[in-house]
């Protein structure tokens, strides 16, 4: 049998560390009765190991970097799914809540047909009231106020506008009307005198005088709530009306106005 004899200075320091590792190798090479290695083959098997052995760690480590990975994912993964359960515990309250409004919205629709059912045949019985109550009132702008009660009438009976918005109207009709009883008002306008149509002026005063005084100033006349006629007035009642419609039209500063009106005789 040959013998090999291995010196350590011949192979310094690296062969040295290098015998030292392969010395299982030989061992359990000389233990199962193997002839002797060469030192080629011995270095051969050994840089063999060290491929196999760099191979193994490298698939280690690529095993430990995998499993950090997945344990990172995993804490990501579980981060996400707290986000997701806050979330939707956040989903489920505005749900909860959306859902009490919407419960209260019902109740509001419900309670507001009801009133709807209640507030349109009041609107109707305003409206009502009104167009008699000017058809009773002295006969001042006709055809405006007879236009106005029109359209209110038709805004009632539109179904694509508002109960609101309906009132808002009658109401404002109402506001109307009441401003009437405390202006005084001035505007041109035809009369029937006698089959004879002329061209006037008016004059409002309130609602306790309506007078007219044709353009060139020689006929004056009252309204007679009692009789529903005009009445004409003495030539002594041309200046002041003439004067109290200047006034009303804001061209001359408001004085004391002296104006023919019906007695409480009359009025009774």
């Amino acid at each position: 049998m040959k013998r090999v004899g291995i010196s350590r200075h011949g192979m310094g320091g690296h062969g040295a560390g290098l015998a030292s590792r392969m010395a299982p190798l030989i061992a359990l090479a000389m233990s199962l009765g193997a002839p002797a290695a060469t030192v080629p083959e011995v270095i051969e098997a050994g840089n063999e190991w060290l491929v196999a052995q760099a191979s193994s760690q490298d698939r280690v480590d690529a095993l430990g970097e995998q499993r950090r990975s997945l344990a990172d994912e995993y804490r990501t993964v579980l981060r996400e799914i707290e986000g997701l359960e806050a979330y939707n515990r956040q989903l489920e309250r505005q749900l909860r809540l959306q859902g009490e409004e919407i419960a209260i919205l019902d109740d509001s629709i419900a309670q507001a047909t009801t009133v709807d059912r209640q507030i349109l045949p009041l609107m109707l019985r305003m409206v009502s009231a009104l167009e008699q109550f000017v058809a009773l009132d002295i006969p001042f702008l006709p055809r405006e106020r007879a236009e106005r009660l029109q359209f209110v009438l038709e805004a009632i009976d539109r179904v694509d506008v508002t109960v609101a918005e309906k009132f808002r109207q009658v109401l404002e009709a109402y506001l109307i009307e009441l401003e009437f009883g405390r202006t005084i008002e001035a505007y041109t306008g035809a009369v029937d005198v006698d089959g004879q149509k002329l061209e006037v002026d008016f004059l409002r005063v309130g609602r306790i005088g309506l007078y007219y005084q044709t353009l060139d100033g020689t006929q004056s006349a009252r309204w007679d709530v009692d009789t529903k006629s005009w009445v004409k007035l003495p030539a002594s009642d041309r200046n002041p009306i003439r004067e109290a419609i200047r006034v009303a039209r804001k061209l001359t500063a408001p004085n004391l106005l002296t104006l023919p009106l019906p007695t409480a005789g009359d009025a009774s």
